[in-house]
């Protein structure tokens, strides 16, 4: 008979385990916005109690990628393209900051990590991995947020990035998952930028690289949702 340490440990296991599969199921779409997440279905699937199931949703809800309906049902939380306008100016000013810090800083330790990070980004894009590519893109720029040395807008970058996945998604989606080699030699400028030192390039290198993902998010939303946005960069 286990005692009440061994149950904890087993269904915080379980816990992670129903955490981790959900949370890729919805950051590659294979779970779609607004899809119905029923413990009990799920507490079926996964052969488990409801009890690591519930933990795994609160998880989730907690990074923003479910939501408890005043019915008490849970969905998978729905992308507002209308909050997209300041989503993108946010997302653009830590990209420069950031990328403007770590070319003031450079620290050849933490640049092993970021070109790390950027390895991992590229062998994705060649796999067209798209789940790889949004983990790899994730860490490459918390990576230079670390470098740049304010522990407060790596956390909010951060932050920015994990509510941005699934929008990642969608942009790898323009693309067929046939991500150009274009975006991978963005990250590899932006290194350059670094390492030399050059703030204004690193800066160029972050604006262009803010707005190529804009335009192509935006162009999705104009032609596929048949609902546009205007997305400024100003």
């Amino acid at each position: 008979m286990r005692n009440d340490a061994e149950n904890v440990r087993v269904r915080g296991s379980g816990t992670q385990s129903v955490y981790v599969t959900l949370r890729q199921e919805i950051l590659s779409m294979a779970l779609e916005p607004g899809s119905p997440l029923d413990e009990v279905r799920l507490s079926e699937r996964f052969r488990m109690s409801r009890t690591p199931i519930r933990e795994a949703l609160l998880r989730l809800a907690a990074d923003g990628l479910v939501t408890t309906l005043p019915n008490r049902n849970t969905i998978v939380a729905t992308i507002d393209f209308a909050s997209l306008p300041t989503y993108f100016e946010a997302l653009t000013l830590m990209y420069r900051v950031t990328t403007r810090g770590a070319a003031q800083r450079r620290n050849g330790e933490i640049m092993k990590t970021v070109r790390r990070h950027q390895k991992d980004f590229a062998e994705a894009v060649a796999g067209r991995d798209a789940y790889a590519m949004i983990e790899a893109n994730r860490e490459f720029h918390v990576a230079i947020a670390e470098l740049a040395g304010n522990p407060y807008y790596t956390a909010f970058f951060a932050r920015l990035l994990d509510e941005g996945r699934r929008i990642l998604r969608l942009y790898y989606s323009t693309f067929d998952d046939r991500l150009p080699r274009q975006y991978v030699d963005e990250h590899e400028e932006m290194i350059a930028a670094i390492e030399a030192g050059d703030v204004e390039r690193a800066d160029q290198m972050a604006i262009a690289h803010a707005a190529q993902i804009v335009r192509q998010i935006q162009e999705y939303i104009a032609r596929d949702l048949d609902r546009p946005v205007a997305i400024s960069m100003s």
